[in-house]
């Protein structure tokens, strides 16, 4: 379902006036390790470490495939399944990514197909089902496993591993968290979230155990990106070190993620948002906004966000335009409010699905930030420009920002300053 939203025409005194600083780019630096060769490290991950290979022959192999985008999703996954059939087993895929993709078979399908994960590109049919069985329950709550996965003969549990977007504990986005949402598909996904975010930490682990206990599980194989959004982590796991491996694995994807270097950003524009980038369309451990309002200004001090638009792997999903400041008429109309709206209400969290203040063009979203801004001045604004919260390698800043920044550690530069580029509709592009 899509809105026609109209164009606005408010009158705010003196917007016309406000001037946008000249900005400047500049270079983030970071940890740089990467795996160069992600095929054959896997493979080596895959054949040192997954026990009793012969167990798999003949055997029908389940492998699970997020909603995350993550570079290699298509290699790493062909990698397993190719890996399997030399075993001799009969691996497929399926979509295991709760209620995304409009909590839907066919929107997950086409979430996959957007990754180059279908069954012409893996060799393997691609299995997307919203059934679900119920395997077990804990303290009264039902516990759910795709049924293509539950009746298979062993699961491979394959998940990037990030911070969470709502809530922090010994295991937040992996792979303990795809066994507990990610493959309980809608159903499960909506049950598990009725108990609320701030109980995820004390449910996730014992729901792990018992699907390691109740189901047939193969191995784990989990992926750390570092700050340049390159693969610098994948190791697989077995039943006796899974959660050990998972909570492992957190803790560096801690140290490797992508933030600003400093602390404090009046106006922040953000070019793109979507689930391919964090489950919150941006992260929050980037920006500070989350749909539980629980970061603030323990992660960064954020008066102002502008979202210009979506994702084309989106797929008009526009979660996370909920926690923005304003944003255009143009990407609005780009929302299917359906899929959206399924996805955040999922969570249990209604005004995460709240439409926020629009106007018709780029240059009028950041005046009208600029303006709006309290104890500040236009020509002292410090104001942020970025592609999406993955790329923040390159990014711009306001001269006032610059000048306060450009000794700290890991800051250099690159060009500038120069005015906010805009085009003659007032728009970035």
């Amino acid at each position: 379902m899509y809105i026609n939203f109209p164009e606005v025409h408010q009158s705010i005194q003196g917007m016309d006036a406000v001037p946008i600083p000249k900005m400047v780019k500049i270079h983030q630096a970071y940890d740089p390790q990467k795996i160069d060769d992600i095929k054959a490290h896997l493979l080596n991950e895959l054949n040192t470490k997954v026990q009793d290979k012969g167990r798999f022959k003949g055997k029908r192999i389940c492998i699970t495939a997020g909603s995350r985008g993550i570079p290699g999703l298509d290699v790493m996954l062909r990698t397993m399944c190719d890996t399997l059939k030399e075993w001799g087993a009969d691996p497929f895929i399926i979509p295991s990514m709760g209620s995304h993709g409009g909590g839907t078979a066919a929107g997950q399908l086409e979430m996959l197909e957007g990754y180059n994960v279908t069954e012409k590109s893996m060799g393997v049919p691609v299995i997307a089902s919203m059934d679900v069985v119920q395997y077990d329950e804990l303290d009264g709550i039902p516990l759910y496993c795709d049924k293509h996965a539950f009746e298979s003969d062993g699961i491979v549990i394959f998940n990037k591993v990030k911070p969470h977007t709502d809530f922090r504990a010994d295991h937040e986005s992996g792979l303990a968290k795809m066994i507990a949402i990610g493959i309980a598909k809608h159903k499960g996904a909506a049950m598990f979230h009725s108990f609320g975010f701030e109980r995820f930490g004390e449910l996730i682990p014992p729901v792990a155990e018992k699907f390691l206990e109740k189901c047939p599980f193969a191995f784990g194989v989990g992926v750390v990106q570092n700050a340049y959004d390159d693969i610098c982590n994948i190791e697989v796991c077995n039943k006796d070190n899974f959660m050990e491996t998972d909570a492992k694995l957190l803790k560096i994807s801690k140290e490797k993620i992508a933030k600003f270097l400093f602390d404090d950003i009046d106006v922040l524009v953000i070019d793109e948002i979507g689930k391919n980038i964090s489950g919150n369309g941006h992260d929050p451990n980037v920006t500070g906004r989350n749909i539980t309002h629980t970061f603030g200004k323990s992660t960064l001090n954020l008066r102002k966000l502008f979202v210009r638009g979506l994702t084309p792997e989106a797929h008009h999903n526009g979660c996370g335009l909920g926690s923005c400041d304003v944003t255009t008429r143009r990407c609005l109309n780009d929302v299917d409010w359906e899929v959206t709206w399924t996805n955040v209400l999922t969570t249990g969290i209604m005004d995460a699905c709240m439409i926020p203040l629009y106007v018709n063009t780029d240059k009028e979203a950041v005046k009208m930030c600029i303006r709006t801004l309290h104890n500040t001045t236009p020509d002292k604004a410090r104001v942020v420009h970025i592609k999406n919260t993955l790329c923040l390698e390159e990014i711009e800043v306001s001269e006032p920002l610059y000048e306060s920044i450009k000794d700290m550690p890991g800051i250099s530069f690159i060009s500038g300053p120069v005015p906010m580029q805009f085009n003659k509709d007032g728009m970035m592009d």
